[in-house]
């Protein structure tokens, strides 16, 4: 489920950014490849999720949550951060336009560190980290990959939790203490009874 929270506060934030309305183009998370971009008639952003890895990033803390009749509930075990990268290009009737296109969305996901708040789901467990950049990835190697003609394009990675662990009933809440030690000369004097 985090993949597809990533790509729908991906999609928002964008269209709500650059600004790129409903009305005017698309976000497409669709492989570029020849056979789409023949059916493309209008402007599009491409977010194509080609690598899904394990982030090197510290797994997110335990969280707690109320549920709505009042049951607290507990994700025990840290959840790991996950690393989505995407090839991001731009189409649109000419090079020129698509270059300004690509332009603008690089420029925002270049001066933003994270997907602004507002536009993760309510159910999120993670914010979502974003990097441009990839050094394990070649661009002409994936459009290759993909069936695709090389054009301009940059990759970005979104690092994110993953819901990999349910949600557990949490432990009832300690409500007081009770000392469990004595004196060390009552436990000598007990031993030397005992012999």
């Amino acid at each position: 489920m985090f993949i597809s929270h990533a790509d729908t506060a991906l999609e928002a934030w964008l269209r709500a950014a650059l600004p790129l309305s409903e009305e005017v183009g698309d976000v497409s998370f669709d492989a570029p490849n020849g056979q789409w971009s023949a059916q493309l008639s209008r402007i599009t952003v491409s977010l194509f999720l080609y690598d899904v890895s394990r982030s090197t990033r510290p797994s997110a803390a335990a969280q707690l949550r109320r549920t709505p009749d009042g049951t607290v509930e507990s994700r025990r075990r840290p959840l790991p951060m996950m690393t989505l990268s995407y090839l991001v290009s731009a189409w649109a009737g000419s090079p020129r336009d698509e270059h300004q296109l690509l332009s603008d969305v690089v420029g925002l996901l270049a001066a933003t560190d994270a997907v602004p708040a507002q536009f993760l789901a309510d159910d999120a467990v993670s914010g979502i980290q974003l990097q441009l950049g990839d050094e394990r990835a070649v661009p002409r190697e994936l459009w290759t990959a993909a069936g695709g003609q090389l054009k301009a394009s940059t990759l970005l990675q979104a690092t994110v939790a993953a819901d990999a662990f349910d949600w557990e009933a949490a432990a009832p809440p300690v409500e007081r203490l009770a000392a469990m030690a004595r004196r060390m000369d009552d436990a000598t004097r007990g031993g030397a009874r005992a012999r």
